[in-house]
């Protein structure tokens, strides 16, 4: 039987945050650099494109507050890859940590073993397809549809989840490398929804019994 996938827009698929869990975890099953791509992907709401940029050095872990040097998507004519940092909890930062092997700084952060043209390569970084199959087996394994959810669903929902916790906007758009304008259109309905949960909280109720420290104001005279 297949599981829900939680909450679907018209345009994009949004998984609960147990089900992004449940993929993390048989993504992991299915070997560690699939499950370290998957969780990046799902913590940081980055681009598989961005991910695959990252080197040993964009990981900054020797702070209470780890975070990636995130690249920028190249847009238009711009050749400079520019850097945004974007946090991540101490768990993920550890396990990036373990996976270096002594590596160079400028070496892939992520790596994978999948095969091609040179075989003999011991760290690859990432290409454009090379987690299409793998994902979509760890997906069909966590009881999903590979066909409805891909690994931009990840994206997406992580977009979703900053949104409903209160994120600005603006701050949500320059980590995920996108535009104010972008998010807007794209999640208007999850907007709305934290746009009324915020209103809300101000809500004048005259049922309700006034807290004993409010000091009333005084009369202009």
């Amino acid at each position: 039987m297949r599981r829900s996938v939680g909450r679907k827009s018209a345009r994009n698929v949004i998984l609960s945050d147990a089900v992004v869990r449940t993929i993390i975890s048989v993504a992991y099953e299915e070997n560690a650099e699939l499950g370290l791509l998957v969780e990046v992907a799902a913590v940081t709401g980055a681009r598989t494109s961005q991910i695959a940029k990252l080197d040993i050095q964009d990981l900054q872990d020797g702070r209470i507050d780890p975070r990636l040097m995130m690249p920028r998507s190249r847009k238009g004519r711009e050749k400079k890859i520019t850097r945004r940092p974007v946090p991540i909890p101490p768990s993920l930062a550890a396990k990036l940590r373990d996976s270096v092997n002594g590596r160079q700084l400028d070496a892939s952060l992520l790596s994978t073993s999948v095969k091609r043209r040179n075989p003999s390569s011991k760290s690859l970084r990432w290409g454009r397809s090379d987690h299409s199959r793998p994902f979509a087996r760890a997906v069909r394994a966590a009881g999903l549809d590979p066909n409805e959810v891909t690994i931009y669903a990840l994206r997406h929902s992580n977009i979703v989840r900053q949104l409903l916790a209160g994120v600005p906007v603006r701050v949500i758009a320059v980590n995920h490398d996108t535009s104010v304008v972008m998010i807007e259109r794209t999640y208007s309905r999850y907007i709305g929804d934290h746009a009324d949960a915020l209103a809300r909280v101000a809500l004048l109720d005259i049922a309700t019994v006034p807290d004993g420290n409010v000091v009333p104001m005084s009369t202009a005279r």
